[in-house]
């Protein structure tokens, strides 16, 4: 860098980047987007403070549960279905795997989520799952121990996995393709809302733009203040079965499961390909005790076997004997909450300056593309492809979310480009 260089970078100098519309955080929900405007034609800049596919965020640990029978809410199954189709054809573009429709067993009791989660959102998407009694689930998955006298599952075939890292790159390579302008390592330090639009501001220039979307991660409550978000650290774990000639727990014959134990404890996860080079992924449900709150620029990456491990040992060794329980691998992650566990998606207060999506709450990754999609229509007004009015940013009055009153209102006569 020149001397002059470094003294514009110094002075915030540099003439300003301008667009129409600035993606800000580049991860499950901002790349889709960055994609889906860039595919529409719109002149899109897409900033991110690391880079492309990263580990510092939510959207990362080589693979995600997918599913489209969403026990979470029924209003997610079309986004979920969205998300599907749009990464096929992002498939059949790139020749390259981004979800595996390899079967999800949810398992538990008559009376709990997995089982009556799953079967409502089956029957309110119109998708066929396989209902199988206990003596049924004891002999076709030997793997799972410590049942109770009454436990039962639902084989959900068309769920199965997902490649976050993957669809992240595909999402920005397809939007690059179409003319998107993408700046990594570069951190978004404030976000100005003015009367003609927006400026993000960034430590080297300036991106001034009629409209933002703010899909930041854990990052969004700072850069939007008053949206209920808490950032959260959650770990993850993968395993080894304790034979080594053990292929009983191979993806094909131990698929996605989500699992509730007759205690009421929950967990999750899939089996290992050797091809692909994973392991056997189980984690727990965040149950509000067992994970903890974080800032997202002082969160612990660091593993520690007493907080950490010990615990989900304990749980792995009850629910599956065969898995060794002490962990082959583990990486740091981050969920972002909201008080009724769905995301935030849409323009807090109606501000025709401002898009944000987020509040993942532990299960968003099997929805990015979809939401991508729901993000770059709202930008340009279209009608969504499906209702998302449970997904409202101002559904909180509580909490008195929406751009703080500090921030100016539109301009008279302001409109969406």
């Amino acid at each position: 860098m020149t001397g002059d260089s470094a003294a514009a970078v110094r002075s915030g100098s540099f003439a300003p980047v301008r667009t129409d519309v600035v993606v800000i955080g580049l991860g499950a929900f901002g790349s889709a987007a960055l994609w889906r405007l860039a595919e529409r034609g719109v002149d899109v800049v897409g900033l991110d403070r690391f880079g492309v596919g990263h580990p510092f965020g939510s959207s990362h640990g080589v693979t995600r549960l997918f599913r489209v029978a969403c026990q979470e809410h029924p209003g997610l199954s079309p986004i979920a279905g969205r998300t599907r189709d749009l990464w096929h054809e992002l498939e059949d573009r790139y020749r390259q795997e981004l979800v595996r429709q390899s079967g999800c067993l949810s398992v538990g009791a008559p009376g709990s989520t997995p089982i009556t989660g799953t079967l409502a959102a089956a029957a309110g998407a119109g998708l066929p799952v396989v209902r199988m009694g206990h003596d049924e689930l004891v002999a076709r998955y030997p793997q799972y121990a410590g049942l109770g006298a009454a436990d039962e599952a639902v084989l959900d075939p068309e769920a199965g996995i997902c490649f976050p890292e993957r669809a992240v790159r595909a999402h920005v390579r397809a939007a690059s393709e179409h003319g998107a302008v993408v700046y990594t390592d570069t951190r978004v330090l404030r976000l100005e809302l003015t009367a003609d639009g927006v400026v993000a501001h960034t430590p080297t220039t300036r991106v001034v733009a009629r409209q933002a979307v703010v899909s930041a991660g854990a990052w969004l409550g700072q850069l939007v203040p008053g949206l209920p978000l808490q950032p959260r650290r959650v770990p993850l774990f993968w395993f080894r079965a304790r034979d080594p000639r053990d292929e009983g727990f191979a993806l094909e014959r131990f698929p996605a499961f989500i699992r509730q134990l007759p205690d009421g404890r929950v967990l999750w996860g899939h089996g290992s390909d050797s091809r692909e080079g994973f392991g056997i992924k189980i984690g727990m449900e965040d149950q509000g005790h067992n994970f903890s709150d974080t800032d997202p620029d002082e969160v612990d990456r660091g593993i520690h076997p007493d907080t950490d491990i010990a615990q989900l040992s304990a749980w792995v060794a009850d629910a599956f004997p065969g898995v060794d329980p002490v962990p082959a691998g583990a990486a740091p992650c981050m969920i972002t909450t909201t008080p009724d566990h769905q995301f935030v998606v849409g323009r807090p207060g109606g501000d025709p300056r401002l898009v944000v999506a987020g509040g993942d709450s532990g299960h968003g990754f099997k929805h990015a593309a979809g939401i991508g999609e729901l993000l770059a229509g709202f930008t340009l007004g279209e009608t969504p492809y499906t209702d998302v009015g449970f997904l409202s940013p101002d559904r909180f009055p509580a909490s008195g979310n929406g751009p703080s009153p500090s921030w100016p209102g539109p301009a008279p006569g302001y409109r969406r480009p």
